[in-house]
């Protein structure tokens, strides 16, 4: 991807470079995970013991308090994907591990959830074939593109983003011993019982949702259901009257305020403290001109 500097109406174009150690690029990520991931950081090159004999690239924990694994190649390699879907399901099964990694980390009252557990990998180029590949795969993967060039600039590009996996059926045992198993939640989970129009209102608004851009990924956990880029920027409550939907745009950056509420110091499912109540027969129009505030915030 040429990358371009403008000067005075003219353009330059910058010459790409690279960092030298594939350690040096995750050094990079990893303090700078929020920024440039919308990620907590939770450890890095977290080893799975010695039965499994390997160490995760970088942990972390998402805006919805989800895990996150992250791997990391100086370049495409064959083996990253097989790789990280191996930590993947490690992770799974080893949920008490990562939960005292995350306390430990953020503090005892960090939470987590495995609503939407997720592999990204980071390389500078993917193959289609690397791309076809996880498209096949029914595991929430990202592939992100990586490029340095002069002046200390860093481009990052989404190349992939699949959807949210159907349930899978994990087992991990509990202090009692007993098995537990982790369910994915689905669009159709919380249409379920809904009346039609909710259902009805819930479709328009979604579609026009996606239709924000390509890089709109839509998660369905366990209360809500998510839209974000690097980061969320709504979230969408059905419940049997209304749409309850939040924004996650600092409330003072808001263009206007009249159909919004700041409920920063009052609980909330969601992420953001921007509070939109929608019923069917509203005008939709306002409502996603704000949604569009939100996501465009976090370009």
């Amino acid at each position: 991807m040429p990358l371009f500097q403008l000067t005075e109406n003219k353009l330059t174009r910058l010459k790409p470079s690279s960092l030298i150690k594939e350690r040096a690029l995750q050094r990079l990520f990893e303090g700078n995970l929020e920024e440039l991931l919308g990620i907590r950081f939770v450890a890095s090159e977290y080893g799975t013991g010695e039965k499994h004999g390997g160490r995760i690239d970088t942990l972390g924990l998402d805006d919805n308090n989800c895990p996150v694994i992250i791997e990391y190649k100086l370049a495409s390699k064959d083996n990253i994907i097989n790789q990280g879907l191996f930590y993947l399901d490690w992770l799974m099964d080893h949920r008490g591990d990562f939960e005292i990694a995350v306390q430990k980390k953020l503090g005892s009252d960090a939470k987590v959830s495995w609503d939407y557990t997720r592999l990204i990998l980071i390389a500078q180029e993917f193959s289609r074939y690397d791309r076809h590949a996880v498209e096949q795969i029914d595991r929430a993967i990202e592939l992100k593109s990586y490029r340095f060039y002069e002046k200390g600039l860093l481009y990052l590009e989404d190349v992939y983003s699949s959807h949210l996996p159907k349930a899978r059926k994990t087992t991990d045992k509990s202090t009692a011993g007993e098995k537990k198993e982790a369910a994915a939640y689905s669009i159709e989970d919380h249409l379920a019982g809904k009346p039609k129009g909710i259902k009805d209102l819930f479709n328009e608004l979604r579609e026009l949702l996606l239709s924000f851009g390509d890089n709109v990924i839509e998660k369905s956990l366990k209360v809500y259901i998510g839209y974000s880029t690097t980061r969320n920027f709504c979230e969408i409550e059905l419940q049997k009257k209304q749409l309850k939907t939040f924004l996650d745009i600092p409330y003072s950056e808001l263009s206007e305020y009249d159909i919004v509420r700041n409920v920063t110091n009052v609980g909330h499912y969601g992420t953001g403290d921007c509070q939109l109540i929608i019923k069917p027969g509203d005008e939709l129009q306002p409502v996603l001109d704000l949604i569009k505030q939100s996501y465009d915030y976090f370009q």
